[in-house]
């Protein structure tokens, strides 16, 4: 005698597009494509936009058009002239004459890539070590990081000051670049990056016989190479625009840096906007060339998650 099993019938294949399309019935009502913005928020969206850009790019224009403009040109009518009536570049010759500009500029450029490079490269073995070795008094450390970023970079300033003198090198750019020379920020962020390296792939390198430079060389730096741009650019900007510390350190003019030579400039000769200005566009012509040169590797180099051998 044949046993016949109850089973339930096979339901009909739906079709593929029934398959792939949500039930609409849980759609609300009106909803659409986010990434297709309504005219009023298309509208709102590029004046967020139309302000930040006034916000932030609206002094710089500003100053670009000062350090063009004459003795013809009146600097304060409201709104302001962004178009020089009386256009001349005698407002760079004249900054030059009062003060030696251009050593000051190349004193900054001294400080701001020695300091770069120390960054870079400190933090890449610090954050190496932090991340991927394992060592006695790791938290210690980590915790001892991480409390240098609590205080403000004045409560250390006397300490930072009195040990340069003890060392000799005050009223020297050295004096200037050793304490930048690596920032507990620069290494956790180096940190983080090796954090995301598969540890696998480290522990297949160390069997096969690779030792920690060729880790770091091999394995390490193609992954974390995005943040260390990262870390460059602060780095520069930072040591490039710092103004207390080198105002601190050094007391001979033939050794400042730009910003103080700016300050001394107006503080010391006939305050003229112009000249202010003038000079602010040669303090900004590193920076604004070193972003250019390093933008693709600061927007793109951070989201490269494979590993490179």
């Amino acid at each position: 005698m044949s046993v016949i099993e109850d089973r339930p019938a096979a339901s009909a294949p739906q079709p593929a597009e029934q398959r792939i399309r949500p039930d609409r019935r849980f759609r609300r009502k009106g909803s659409g494509d986010f990434t297709k913005p309504t005219v009023g928020g298309l509208i709102g969206r590029y004046a967020l936009l139309t302000l930040v850009l006034i916000l932030f790019i609206g002094p710089f224009v500003w100053q670009l058009a000062t350090s063009f403009k004459g003795p013809a040109d009146d600097l304060y009518t409201f709104p302001p002239n962004l178009i020089p009536t009386d256009p001349t570049i005698e407002n760079y010759i004249k900054v030059t004459d009062l003060i030696p500009v251009y050593t000051y500029a190349w004193h900054s450029l001294l400080v701001a890539t020695g300091a770069v490079v120390t960054n870079v490269v400190l933090s890449v073995f610090g954050g190496y070590a932090l991340a991927c070795m394992k060592f006695r008094g790791k938290f210690i450390a980590l915790g001892i990081l991480v409390s240098t970023m609590l205080l403000p970079g004045e409560v250390t300033v006397t300490a930072n000051l009195l040990t340069i003198n003890s060392l000799g090198l005050a009223n020297s750019l050295w004096g200037v670049f050793l304490p930048g020379a690596i920032g507990a920020m620069n290494v956790l962020l180096i940190a983080t990056a090796c954090r995301m390296i598969p540890q696998d792939v480290l522990d297949a390198a160390t069997v096969d016989g690779a030792t920690t430079w060729q880790r770091i060389r091999h394995i390490v730096w193609p992954n974390v190479r995005g943040m260390a741009s990262v870390v460059a650019i602060f780095t520069f900007i930072g040591q490039w625009d710092d103004y207390l510390w080198p105002l601190m350190v050094l007391t001979d003019p033939n050794n400042y840096t730009l910003t103080v030579g700016m300050a001394y400039l107006n503080g010391n000769f006939s305050p003229d906007p112009r000249l202010i200005a003038a000079g602010t566009m040669v303090a900004l012509i590193p920076i604004i060339l070193l972003f250019s040169v390093m933008q693709r590797f600061f927007f793109q180099g951070v989201q490269e998650g494979a590993v490179k051998g």
